[in-house]
C-alpha cells in the first residue's frame, strides 16, 4: 500500500472514531475464514506463552539530582505488555525505567515512575487505566506515555473502536494538564514463522491502524513515535507471543530499542530537548505536512514523530514529522520512592 493510500485509509479511520461511525474493516470480509486459518496454523507452530511476570518498576529514578527545589517530574506508563515489560527479569530493563533514567538524566532532576500499563490489554482499556491516573489524589502526571495496538490486531477489534479509545484518553490526560506521548502499533508483519497471507495482512493492519492512532493523537493534542519495525527482531525470535495469552514480550535489548526511539519525544514535550534540533532538517526529510501524510509517513518509518504544528489548511490539520536521533543512556533500577508527608 501507498503513503497516499494509507493515508486516506487512516483518515477514513479517524473520521469513523471520531464521529461514532462503524469499523472499518482492516481485511476484508472473505479473507477472514483465511486469517482464522493461518492463526490456528501459527499456534500449533509456535507453542506455548511464557512467564506472565512482570518487573515492578516503579519508584524514584534520579535521586541524586535531588535539590530543595527540585520536585519530582511525575511519568505513568499506560498501555499493554510492551508498556509494562513484561518479559525481561530486571525492573531496570523495563520501558518505564528506561525512559525514567534518561529523563533523569536529561533533566537532571528526579523522576517518579508509575506503571498502569496492563499486559494482554486493548485499546479500550485505556478507558479504565486513566480514571486511574486521575483518581491519583496527587498532581497529574508531568508526562504520560501511551503503548498500545497490537492487541487490537491480533483480536481484530475494529480500529474505528480502537483509535476512539485511545483518542478519548489522550484528551482526558490533556484536559488534567499532562503531556501525552503515544507508541503507535508496531509493525506485527514482521514475524518470520507466520506464513503469508497472514503477514501481510497483519503488517497492513497493523501500519493502517499505526497511522489512524497518529491522527487521532495529534488532534487530541498528543505526539506519537512509530514503533513500525523496531520490534521486528524480538517478534522473530518470539513469534509465540502473537497468539499467546499475553501477546508478544520483546526482549531487554528490544525495549531499550523502544524506549531510546520515544525518549526524545518525552523530552521534547516536556520542554528538554536542545532548541536546534526542534527545527525542521530538510535533509534527514523532516517538515510540515498535512496530518494523514505525515500518519503515514511515520507508520512506514520506525522512530519517527508527529505533532501538530497548525490548527488547519486547505487540506485539512497539519503536523511536523521529526526524525529524532536517539540517544542510548545507562540502565538504572529504582529506588523506593519516598512517601509524601
Amino acid at each position: 500500500m501507498t503513503s497516499m493510500s494509507r493515508a486516506r485509509v487512516a483518515r477514513r479511520i479517524a473520521a469513523g472514531a471520531a464521529y461514532g461511525g462503524g469499523g472499518i474493516g482492516l481485511a476484508g470480509a472473505a479473507a477472514v475464514g483465511l486469517v482464522l486459518a493461518e492463526v490456528q496454523l501459527a499456534r500449533r507452530r509456535v507453542g506455548n506463552g511464557t512467564s506472565p511476570h512482570v518487573p515492578n518498576a516503579d519508584g524514584l529514578y534520579g535521586r541524586t539530582y535531588t535539590g530543595p527545589a527540585d520536585a519530582p517530574l511525575r511519568l505513568t506508563m499506560l498501555g499493554d505488555s510492551t508498556a509494562a515489560g513484561q518479559g525481561v527479569h530486571r525492573a531496570g530493563q523495563t520501558p518505564g525505567a528506561l525512559l525514567a533514567s534518561g529523563l533523569a538524566a536529561l533533566a537532571e532532576r528526579p523522576v517518579e515512575l508509575r506503571t498502569v500499563a496492563t499486559p494482554g490489554a486493548r485499546s479500550d482499556d485505556l478507558d479504565r487505566q486513566v480514571a486511574l491516573v486521575l483518581s491519583d489524589p496527587g498532581p497529574v502526571p508531568d508526562i504520560c506515555v501511551i503503548m498500545v495496538g497490537a492487541n487490537d490486531v491480533t483480536h481484530r477489534m475494529p480500529p474505528t473502536r480502537s483509535v476512539r479509545h485511545l483518542s478519548s484518553a489522550v484528551r482526558r490526560l490533556r484536559t488534567a494538564g499532562s503531556e501525552v506521548v503515544v507508541g503507535t502499533c508496531p509493525d506485527l508483519g514482521t514475524i518470520e514463522p507466520v506464513q503469508q497471507p497472514l503477514r501481510w495482512l497483519a503488517r497492513r493492519a497493523s501500519r493502517q491502524l499505526a497511522a489512524a492512532q497518529t491522527i487521532g493523537v495529534v488532534e487530541q493534542g498528543g505526539r506519537t513515535v512509530s514503533l513500525g519495525d523496531l520490534l521486528g527482531p524480538e517478534f522473530a525470535a518470539n513469534p509465540r507471543e502473537l497468539f499467546g495469552p499475553d501477546n508478544y514480550h520483546p526482549s531487554a535489548e528490544g525495549y531499550a530499542t523502544a524506549a531510546m526511539a520515544v525518549l526524545p519525544t518525552v523530552c521534547a514535550s516536556l520542554g528538554l530537548w536542545p532548541a536546534e534540533e526542534e527545527r525542521p532538517d530538510a535533509s534527514r526529510r523532516e517538515g510540515f505536512l498535512p496530518v494523514a501524510r505525515a500518519a503515514a509517513e511515520a507508520a512506514s518509518e520506525a522512530g519517527t514523530e508527529v505533532t501538530a504544528a497548525m490548527p488547519s489548511g486547505p487540506r485539512g490539520p497539519w503536523a511536523l514529522l521529526k526524525r529524532r536521533r536517539r540517544r542510548r543512556v545507562p540502565e538504572q533500577e529504582p529506588t523506593p520512592a519516598t512517601p509524601s508527608s
